[in-house]
């Protein structure tokens, strides 16, 4: 009987303690907390930033140029990745205040699909696509290089009366600074605008070469030329398709072995210069550059970012040594802040 009496006490005493331990809101209390992040989603909508439509604006046999728009939120930073005609995966880096792009070392008579990407930090937020197909190795436009007459005869397509007004001018195209490889140039646009700008040369091996430019710049840097050669640059300012007006330029690449570049490490040399002046007016005249960051990198790109938090410069150069030692040397306009090495 005691026995009979001590069971029942243990049976229900089991199935108390059984009951509580299954129930335990477990699953409950999570709940709440999915309750609590479905209203971040209601303020990720206005936070997060869009991308508008990706647009071809302009394409030569060796180039596409491309424009975007960001019709709500910002970027830190945007990422354009393709494949070049050899099928190998390739990423351009470009800054976030940037719109617009153009991809060069494309082949002729390809097709090539780019994916522009959005980032925060390194989380990619948002992206759009489009397809351009570079122009065939004997372009229309750029063979007629040393053409002057033809904007002067598209410009008596319009009213006389109404051409000089309306129609922009082209300032000075000047060369700014030259490297063995590379010549960059400025020029002004005293009157009126341009939509854009294409820049128009001879290679080394005398094929002719186009470079679409934005039309909002007023400087650029040629690349992939050679050392101690001469050359002769037409920059055409265009609306729509149309060539308004256009200056000219030479310029000779600077011999393979140049001055500068050797010394990349000699931080004392321009210390020592400035000690030239008087001492007491050095300091308050004195420009000062920020710290130089690496902003993102590629297998064959490094972008970097800079700022200028006393006084202005001209330009700047950035100096390095390529995978076999070599000095390179990239000249940068004054205003710039950042710069892709490709």
């Amino acid at each position: 009987i005691d026995i009979w009496m001590v069971t029942p006490i243990i049976i229900p005493s089991v199935a108390a303690t059984k009951e509580p331990e299954e129930p335990p809101p477990l699953s409950e209390e999570p709940q709440p907390e999915d309750s609590q992040t479905e209203p971040p989603p209601s303020e990720a909508p206005p936070a997060r930033a869009v991308l508008g439509e990706l647009r071809v604006s302009s394409v030569t046999p060796n180039s596409v140029a491309l424009h975007w728009s960001v019709p709500e939120g910002t970027f830190d930073s945007f990422t354009l990745q393709y494949r070049d005609a050899q099928g190998q995966p390739q990423a351009l880096p470009i800054d976030g205040q940037s719109r617009s792009v153009t991809v060069p070392g494309l082949s002729p008579s390809h097709r090539y699909r780019f994916h522009l990407y959005g980032l925060r930090g390194k989380k990619r937020i948002d992206h759009v696509s489009t397809e351009a197909t570079t122009a065939t190795k004997e372009p229309e436009e750029p063979p007629p290089l040393s053409e002057e007459p033809q904007p002067e005869d598209s410009q008596t397509e319009p009213p006389p009366s109404e051409s000089p007004p309306a129609r922009a001018v082209l300032g000075e195209l000047r060369v700014s600074s030259v490297t063995p490889n590379s010549v960059a140039l400025h020029w002004s646009v005293p009157e009126g605008t341009f939509d854009s700008f294409t820049l128009q040369y001879r290679d080394a091996q005398g094929q002719p070469q186009a470079l679409p430019i934005d039309g909002q710049s007023r400087s650029v840097t040629v690349p992939g030329l050679s050392p101690s050669h001469r050359y002769r640059f037409h920059l055409y300012g265009l609306r729509g398709k149309k060539r308004i007006d256009h200056v000219s330029t030479e310029a000779t690449t600077a011999t393979k072995e140049p001055e500068e570049p050797p010394p990349l490490s000699e931080e004392p040399q321009p210390e020592d210069s400035q000690t030239e002046p008087p001492p007491s007016e050095s300091p308050p005249a004195r420009a000062v550059l920020g710290e130089l960051r690496v902003s993102s990198v590629t297998p064959n790109s490094v972008a970097l970012h800079w700022s200028v938090p006393e006084g202005t410069f001209d330009s700047f150069t950035l100096q390095y040594r390529d995978a076999q030692g070599q000095p390179q040397a990239l000249p940068i306009d004054g205003q710039s802040r950042s710069v892709t090495v490709p």
